[in-house]
Order: structure tokens, then C-alpha cells, then sequence
């Protein structure tokens, strides 16, 4: 009878295995990764799970990188990194079918040459390491047959894409083209009318002209969309003065940073290094004499004097003949030749830096805060779990500050906003990413500090208040009525211009700019000014406002693009190499698009979804 039940029992365990075998048969879950083997295929090639899967890893990673801080499947779905790569594993898929339709494969000699030749799969001796070989892939999730089947239609799929855009040259009509855009040349005046130009002062402005440029320019002094959040905190500078520091410990630290409070006599110390006796002798005559100075010493050896500078020195950072002669200046000034490791050097000293001694009751202060404030940070620290057990309890942000030393705030959060809280980075960051309904959490502040927080609203974009923003407003309104001015002055002098006169007839000053393109910057004229000169015909003026100005500007003349010069040579080398990158990417593109319309494209949703779950 027992010997039943324990087959019986044999049966049942079995059975709850396989279930657990079938459960685990889904993707993702290793060695029984079986039932989604593909999310789609282009023609005969399939788009492996794995593939994608570890596509979408590696982009997330990137950004990730890139902007610092976590990224998740979510945010990269908002991107549509998804879409862009499922389209570019298609392409890769539909070059691969295509290579495989006409045939083009490669030997296994060329797949082992490539093979050895990778790094990673290199020992220490530089020669190819079967086992690392084997722990790579194993870290890949990916067969030794895989990867060298993937390896030979990769170089397939290379050679199908130098066939394709192989020949591709860019006509020179083309390269002309652009060239003449980019490198043409203009020369222009331009005359800079700023508030000095004002034939009068502006007026006072009254509240009625104020309240109505305000009306008028609502935007200019609405504030952005706000997240209203409530938040508790608490920081090493709230409690520093509960926290108490003994003597002994102050003195303890004053002792270790002795350097600092005691600090012997130092000077500025320059030397100078020869390769003989004789020479270095020779040069600290010339000093001597007057003949030269320490700074024509060093230019003549071809150096700078900041090649010399041996920076703020003690006495025992210098040999003992050196030490003892520089010490020995009441004022600076040169001495040497001595000996050094390098060769004779001469010295030149140039400032006395007093000894320095700071007593430990002047010092106090500063000891006191510097523990003080470690203690703070400890006795945070020590205190995090406590408060997350708190919320995990159901405390809300206000019974924490109740029942803890953390103190309660509200801020009205936008892209701007630095005062107080909002000027650590962990703060802003979770402000941005907190949600309505989200449980509060503790996070860490950069000075030891703690905080958790709570979405309210968000605000919509409101105007402030008009007596909150009066100095804002009359300024705003200033910068209006000095440049209508002085547009209605530049009209005079283009009118003037255009009648005929010159511009030293009209007593004005122009700023003559020669032969620039419209690439260059020019210092204290703006881009608009360039950018308009570009537009214009020669002998023709315009009036450009930038900058809290306006300009009048004058086209003198056109010239065409340098061709004779090293720069205007690469410069056109670099337009034709750019145009055939451009036409290449755009070839291969329409290729490949070719090829997908054609093989076909069927992709699995249900695969898909079953791999972003993974990465939720």
C-alpha cells in the first residue's frame, strides 16, 4: 500500500513539472524560450524575438546614457523607438532575403578570418580564446552556429549593399551648385542705430499706456503650465543646530587638517634649467649686468614662463643651496646657479608668502559646522527606513511632518523654477515625472537630505498679476518704444540712402564688413543682420531689428565662392562627400523599400506585445 502511494505520489510530481515546463515555455524565460520564436518575417526571413528584444534593450540603454537617470519601455514607446526599430530589423530582414534570393553567401574562411579578428573574443595573448569566445556569446543568449550564421549573412547582406550604391557618383553641376550656395561671398555696411540715436529722451509712461501694452502682450507675462506639488523634507542644515559635537572630536579634526591651519612660509618660485655649468653662469652674469632679464632668458631658450613655474613652494621642496638662497631674499629676485636632478638652474622668486597659523579657538567655528554636519547627514540616513515605513503605513506628507523633524512645503513647479527644493536635481526630476495618485515615496537629496512627494493639479498657464510685474512691463515697454523709434529713424536714412546721399553726407558711421559667407559671425553683429544680407540685391538697403537695436544695412557687392585657396578646396571636397553620403542613404533607402513591398512584410502583433511585456 505505501509502496502505491509513493508512485502515486511520483505521478502527481511529475505532472506539476510538466505544467511548470509549459508555463515557463513563453519567451523570455531561459532554455524554454520555444513558443515565440519570430515577430515576423520579410519574405523567407524571419525577425527573430531575440533580435528585437535585445534591439530594444540596447536603444533604451543608449538613451539611458545619454540623458542619465532611468528610462523606461514606457517613455521609449512615447518616442517611438519601438516603430523605428521593428522598421530597421525589416530592412535588415529584406537585404538578408534578397541576398539569400540571388544567392550571395561567403566561405568559411572569410567567417573565421572575421571571427578571430574580434576583440572580445581575444585572450590576453591577443590570439583568439575559444572560451571567451563561448562566454560572450553565452552573455548574448546566443549559439556559436547563430552567431556564425549571422556573421556570414551580415557580410552578405555588405556585399549586396556596396553592389547597390557602388559606381554612385554626384555631378559636379550638383557639387557647383551648393558649393556656390554655401561658399558665395557678400560685402556689406551696415549703420547700428541703438537708444544713443534718439533725437530726445522717451517719456515717462503713464499707467494707461503701461496697462495697455500689457493687455496687448498678454503672452510676454503669463506664467508656463505648473505642477502644484506638495512635498516634505528635511535637510543636514534643518538640524544642525540640534546636534552636538564634543571638543575632543573638534580637536581630533583640527589635528588632522593641520596643514591647512598651519601653513609655514611659501614663495613664488620660477626656474630656470640649463644643460651646463658654464651656460647657466653665463646667463646669471647677463642678469647680474643688466643685459637681460629673467623673462629674455627663458623666451631665448624658446619657452614660456609659465614652463618655469614651480607655483607656491616650502622650503623643503627645494634642494638645500637653492632653499637656503631663496629663503634668504628679503624681495624678489634672481639667484643661482645651483644644482638640480635636471641640470644648473637659476631662480627667480617673486612674491613672500607669510606663514600662516590659525588657532584652534579661530577655528572652532568651522570644525563645529564640518561635524555638525556629518552628524546631520548620519542621523538622516539613519532615520530614511523610519520614515518609509511610515508611508508604507499610510502616513500621508502632513502626519510626516507632525510626527517627524521633516517640514512641509508647496510649490507651484515649472522648467524655471530654482528657489528653494527645486534647486536640488532629485527634486526636479521627480517632480517631472511624478503622477497624480502616485504612492509618495523617500528620496535622497545630494546634501544628505530627504524628501517625498505628492502631485496636487496641475495648473494651467495663468497671466500674472499686472502690480507683480509693473518694472517687467515698463521695461518691456521701453524696449517697444526705443526700437519703433528707431525703425522710423532708419526709414529716414534708407529713404535718404535711396535719394542718393552717401552715407558720410548724413554724418553716420557704418561698420564695413568684407567678403564674409553666410556661415561666418562677425563680433557685435547679429545673425539676423547676416542673414538678411543674403536675401538682398547689391546697392539695396533694408532695416533689420536684433538685439535691442536696429541696423541699416547696405549690400555693397556679391562675390562668388574662393576656389583657389587649401580651405576652398576641402570645403568643396567636404559638399561633394556629404551630397554622395545624402544620395547613397537616399538610393539604399528606395532599395529597400523595394525589396519590402516586394518579399512582403507579416508581422506578429501578439509576438510584439509579448516582448514589450518583457520590458515592462
Amino acid at each position: 500500500m505505501a509502496k502505491a502511494k509513493g508512485k502515486t505520489a511520483n505521478i502527481f510530481v511529475w505532472i506539476i513539472l510538466g505544467l511548470l515546463i509549459v508555463g515557463l515555455a513563453g519567451f523570455g524565460v531561459d532554455g524554454f524560450g520555444t513558443s515565440v520564436q519570430s515577430i515576423g518575417r520579410v519574405g523567407d526571413r524571419e525577425i527573430r524575438t531575440q533580435d528585437y528584444y535585445r534591439a530594444l534593450q540596447e536603444e533604451m540603454r543608449a538613451i539611458q546614457a545619454e540623458q542619465g537617470g532611468s528610462f523606461t519601455f514606457a517613455e521609449a514607446r512615447e518616442m517611438g523607438i519601438d516603430s523605428s526599430v521593428r522598421a530597421r530589423l525589416v530592412t535588415i530582414a529584406a537585404i538578408e532575403n534578397e541576398a539569400e534570393r540571388l544567392g550571395i553567401s561567403v566561405g568559411d574562411e572569410i567567417v573565421s578570418e572575421e571571427l578571430t579578428s574580434i576583440p572580445a573574443f581575444q585572450g590576453l595573448d591577443g590570439r583568439f580564446n575559444r572560451e571567451a569566445y563561448r562566454f560572450a556569446l553565452q552573455q548574448q543568449g546566443l549559439s556559436e552556429g547563430q552567431f556564425e550564421d549571422q556573421m556570414r549573412m551580415d557580410t552578405a547582406r555588405s556585399i549586396l549593399q556596396s553592389a547597390v550604391v557602388s559606381g554612385l557618383t554626384v555631378p559636379d553641376t550638383f557639387t557647383d551648385a551648393l558649393h556656390g550656395f554655401i561658399g558665395e561671398r557678400r560685402t556689406l555696411s551696415v549703420i547700428p542705430l541703438d537708444r544713443g540715436a534718439l533725437s530726445e529722451p522717451l517719456p515717462s509712461p503713464s499707467e494707461a499706456e503701461l496697462r495697455a501694452y500689457y493687455d496687448a502682450n498678454e503672452d510676454e507675462f503669463t506664467l508656463p503650465e505648473a505642477r502644484r506639488i506638495t512635498y516634505a523634507w528635511i535637510t543636514p542644515s534643518m538640524i544642525i543646530d540640534t546636534v552636538e559635537v564634543d571638543e575632543t572630536a573638534m580637536r581630533e579634526l583640527y589635528d588632522s587638517r593641520s596643514d591647512e591651519f598651519a601653513r609655514p612660509e611659501r614663495r613664488l618660485v620660477e626656474r630656470l634649467i640649463y644643460n651646463d655649468e658654464d651656460t647657466a653662469r653665463a646667463a646669471m652674469e647677463r642678469i647680474e649686468s643688466g643685459e637681460a632679464d629673467f623673462a629674455d632668458l627663458v623666451a631665448e631658450r624658446g619657452l614660456d614662463l609659465e614652463d618655469t613655474d614651480l607655483g607656491d613652494i616650502r622650503r623643503e621642496e627645494l634642494d638645500d643651496a637653492a632653499a637656503s638662497a631663496v629663503f634668504e631674499l628679503d624681495e624678489p629676485g634672481v639667484v643661482g646657479p645651483f644644482d638640480t636632478a635636471f641640470g644648473p638652474a637659476i631662480y627667480r622668486m617673486n612674491a613672500i608668502l607669510s606663514a600662516q597659523e590659525t588657532g584652534f579657538e579661530e577655528a572652532q567655528p568651522e570644525l563645529r559646522d564640518q561635524l555638525a554636519r556629518d552628524r546631520a547627514r548620519r542621523v538622516i540616513a539613519d532615520q530614511y527606513d523610519d520614515y518609509e515605513d511610515l508611508l508604507a503605513g499610510g502616513a500621508t506628507l502632513e502626519d510626516l511632518a507632525r510626527e517627524t523633524e521633516m517640514q512641509l512645503g508647496e510649490i507651484d513647479f515649472r522648467p524655471d523654477t530654482q528657489e528653494g527644493i527645486a534647486g536640488y536635481e532629485t527634486f526636479r526630476e521627480e517632480a517631472e515625472r511624478v503622477e497624480q495618485g502616485d504612492f509618495p515615496q523617500i528620496h535622497p537629496l545630494d546634501d544628505g537630505g530627504l524628501f517625498a512627494l505628492r502631485l496636487e493639479e496641475i495648473v494651467p498657464p495663468q497671466p500674472e498679476p499686472f502690480e507683480d510685474v509693473t518694472d517687467r512691463v515698463i521695461a518691456a515697454w521701453e524696449g517697444a518704444e526705443v526700437e519703433a523709434r528707431l525703425s522710423e529713424r532708419a526709414e529716414e536714412i534708407v529713404n535718404a540712402l535711396r535719394g542718393g546721399q552717401s552715407i558720410e553726407e548724413l554724418e553716420l558711421t557704418a561698420d564695413r564688413i568684407e567678403a564674409i559667407t553666410r556661415n561666418d559671425f562677425v563680433q557685435g553683429i547679429p545673425r539676423e543682420v547676416i542673414s538678411t544680407a543674403f536675401e538682398m540685391e547689391p546697392q539695396t538697403h533694408e532695416i533689420v531689428a536684433a538685439d535691442g537695436g536696429v541696423h541699416v544695412v547696405t549690400l555693397e557687392e556679391v562675390l562668388p565662392p574662393e576656389t583657389d585657396t587649401p580651405e576652398a578646396q576641402e570645403l568643396r571636397e567636404n559638399i561633394a562627400e556629404q551630397a554622395r553620403q545624402a544620395l547613397t542613404q537616399d538610393l539604399f533607402s528606395y532599395y529597400a523599400r523595394k525589396l519590402e513591398s516586394e518579399a512582403g512584410i507579416r508581422l506578429d502583433n501578439s509576438a510584439i506585445e509579448a516582448v514589450h511585456q518583457q520590458l515592462r
